[in-house]
């Protein structure tokens, strides 16, 4: 696809045949920006919707993308068949469609729970597609209609523009959901709201019908320019293909370590929408200075992210959303560029979801089970670097490299070949001082192969590979240091005194070496100074012999070893990686010395608590976190509800609220304060002697005050929580994080 020329179809390929007046132009406009904006608009809500069925993981967010590009590849052929018809004729079809639609109004959830070890894989696509399938079908064809249409009102004139219209509405709609509708509505008056601009839609769509030559023909009939070759679908395709899976891959790596919410799952797929209006705009200068540096972009920062800097969160995010943006730009543009004439308008946005769609597959279905890490990201910048459009920065290199260009490639090879060898040959891998001049050696080599592909695709495979390839490649190489499944990417790191598991940049657990008695000794988060360590010294006192104690969230297996004989326990655990990693491989042994047959119930721990027997818990341990982030429908007023009633009377509730993005204090003290909890916190900071101790924040409740007195006369670091009334109580139908962001 590399000798496909876009330069040749940069020109219009439709000239303005007809005038249109402003009114007419502003009612398609109007339109088309509706459409994308309620379309965009339900993504978010209805993944908000799903939350407390299908649990708060990263990748259900991924799902639920896949199930929305399969309905908008479905539309966008729903609106290519379309052409057979006159427009009149399609217009009565497609108001017949949106009115078979308006049956699945106002939006919601279909009925019915899903098992709680049911896998999202399977059922985000089913609730999804049931719940707003046709809705989302009907208005997903919008943009492709609209466009045809206004070519065919206007008398020929160029509809590209629209689409740039088109994205603006669907940028518009993702920034609103999580900045204006979501603190703003509950989750039914948002189905309301969502209601009334369907309704104002259909009112539009029937408008632009009406200006409609009533003796237009079918587009079908009449399309006077050639049909687009195999070769130059395929290049479509791929163009489509690359953002696509990147903003999914870019989704992930974000809300793995921060929180599974709206505010930032529509960030990548914003920057992604926004990508289309730049590419697609009628002013040609954004798009093509974007284009221009994008290359230079790759190079540098794509090597950055594959380094990580994980003291640095928002950095990588930034860094990550940039690399998004640009390569999107950049290739969308060259989509702009190589568009067919309008008459081809459908068949080239249907190749355009065909690829967003096989994007979508390669990064949300198959590399999860192809790959044990994100290999995916890198694979996808790679690719980007193959197919964005590329210009010499300097003339004279220009002539260089067409009258040496074998050399030069050889040259390069045995450069690059030696600085992958010396960062491998490092253990401790490139820092400081090295770090420095590899990037320096990156940035002058950038400047001489930006505009030779074969140079350039070299140089940036090898910086991938430099900056932190190597290492990934090294632990994928070590059998069981990695494991991926639909929740993530879980490392086992193994040392002479330790073993330590991280989930993205997060460590879920950590096991000593040595001697039994280190192996049963708890540390990190769970050592016997934490808020969760106290409550279980201290469960025998307060339930007895017998105490009945569960956990959610496994990890590990650390609190294990809190476990005495004649306690029930048991764990609640999402993710079956976890339980292997836990109890199988024999790579941690906490279960295996403390807690030899657990029970460990396996699904989202919110509905198995849901299905549990009342008060049959005397101690409930929260520690669901998927890397750094807390699924949100945990922490409701309804999740709250669920462990009072399978708690006892005097059962004791503790939460794990220690986050570097999110302070979840607020959130907890307005839970407790409407379930009627008394609550008290400890932060817990272990002296610098105990090195296997770390920083923690837990809060304990009980609707008996006695049993939280008890635990503050253990020990005075426990103080009381402040409900400031600043954050109101979180419910199944209403939240935000807004007001919890920390500080950068």
């Amino acid at each position: 696809m590399a000798g496909v020329s876009v330069a040749d179809a940069a020109a219009d390929p439709a000239p303005m045949t007809t005038a249109m007046s402003r009114p007419v132009h502003a009612l398609f406009v109007a339109t088309i920006l509706a459409g994308s904006f309620l379309l965009f608009l339900v993504q978010p809500m209805v993944a908000r919707m799903a939350l407390p069925r299908l649990g708060g993981a990263p990748a259900v967010w991924n799902s639920a993308m896949l199930v929305y590009q399969a309905l908008l590849l479905g539309g966008y052929a729903y609106a290519h068949g379309l052409a057979r018809f006159r427009p009149r004729v399609q217009a009565s079809i497609h108001l017949g469609l949106l009115a078979i639609a308006a049956l699945w109004l106002p939006i919601g959830l279909v009925a019915g729970d899903p098992p709680a070890d049911a896998d999202p894989a399977v059922w985000v696509p089913w609730l999804l597609g049931l719940s707003i399938g046709p809705l989302f079908f009907a208005v997903s064809a919008q943009a492709p209609l609209i466009q045809r249409w206004f070519a065919a009102a206007s008398g020929g004139r160029d509809p590209y523009a629209l689409y740039a219209a088109s994205n603006l509405g669907s940028f518009g709609g993702l920034i609103a959901y999580p900045l204006l509708v979501e603190p703003s509505l509950a989750l039914k008056g948002q189905s309301l709201v969502w209601t009334i601009g369907y309704g104002a839609l259909v009112l539009l769509v029937a408008a632009c019908a009406l200006r409609l030559p009533p003796r237009a023909v079918a587009e079908a009939q009449h399309a006077v320019t050639p049909p687009a070759t195999p070769r130059r679908i395929a290049y479509w395709i791929a163009l489509s293909l690359v953002p696509s899976g990147l903003m999914l891959a870019t989704s992930t790596y974000i809300t793995t370590d921060i929180v599974a919410m709206p505010l930032l799952w529509v960030l990548p797929l914003g920057l992604y929408l926004l990508s289309f209006t730049i590419a697609f705009a009628a002013r040609r200068g954004a798009a093509d200075m974007v284009t221009r540096i994008a290359p230079v972009t790759l190079l540098l920062f794509g090597g950055v992210i594959m380094a990580g800097y994980h003291q640095r969160p928002y950095f990588n995010a930034g860094i990550a959303l940039l690399l998004l943006f640009m390569v999107s730009v950049a290739l969308h543009t060259a989509l702009f560029r190589a568009r067919p004439a309008p008459d081809r308008l459908t068949g080239f946005y249907l190749a355009m979801s065909a690829g967003g769609a096989l994007g979508g597959v390669f990064a949300g279905l198959l590399a999860p089970v192809l790959f044990d890490w994100t290999y995916e990201y890198p694979l996808l910048i790679l690719a980007a670097g193959m197919l964005v459009p590329q210009q010499f920065l300097a003339v004279p290199i220009h002539r260089l490299w067409a009258r040496h260009g074998r050399a030069m490639l050889i040259g390069l090879a045995l450069i690059l070949g030696v600085g992958i060898n010396v960062a491998v040959l490092r253990a401790d891998g490139l820092t400081g001082a090295a770090n420095g001049i590899a990037f320096l050696m990156l940035a002058t080599l950038g400047l001489l192969t930006i505009g030779a592909r074969a140079g350039y695709v070299l140089l940036l495979a090898s910086a991938l590979v430099v900056f932190g390839g190597y290492r990934a490649i090294a632990l994928s190489l070590d059998a069981g240091a990695r494991t991926r499944s639909y929740f993530g990417v879980y490392t086992v790191n193994i040392r002479p005194d330790r073993r330590e598991l991280d989930h993205g940049t997060t460590v879920h657990g950590v096991q000593l070496r040595g001697s039994p008695a280190r192996e049963r000794q708890p540390t990190t988060y769970y050592a016997p100074g934490s808020g969760v360590g106290q409550a279980m010294l201290l469960a025998p006192t307060l339930y007895g012999a017998g105490a009945r104690i569960g956990v959610v969230g496994l990890g590990t297996g650390t609190l294990a070893c809190y476990a005495r004989t004649g306690q029930s326990w048991r764990f609640y655990e999402i993710d079956p990686a976890v339980i292997r990693i836990a109890r199988d491989t024999g790579q941690f042994s906490y279960l295996s010395r403390c807690l030899p047959r657990p029970t460990i119930l396996l699904g989202d721990a919110r509905i198995s608590l849901a299905q549990a027997a009342p008060d049959s818990l005397d101690l409930l341990a929260l520690d669901a976190f998927s890397s750094d982030a807390i699924p949100m429908h945990l922490m409701t007023r309804e999740a709250f509800e669920t462990y009072a009633r399978v708690l006892s009377d005097r059962g004791m509730l503790l939460v794990h609220i220690s986050n570097r993005f999110l302070d979840l204090e607020p959130v907890v003290a307005a839970a407790a304060q409407s379930g009627g909890w008394h609550a008290m916190q400890l932060n817990y900071n272990p002296s610098t002697l105990d090195t296997d101790a770390s920083a923690s924040l837990w809060i304990a409740l009980s609707r008996d005050r006695a049993v939280i007195d008890t635990l503050a006369d253990r020990n005075p670091g426990w103080a009381p929580i402040a409900n400031t009334g600043h954050v109101p109580v979180w419910t199944d139908d209403y939240s935000t994080i807004l007001p919890l962001i920390r500080g950068f």
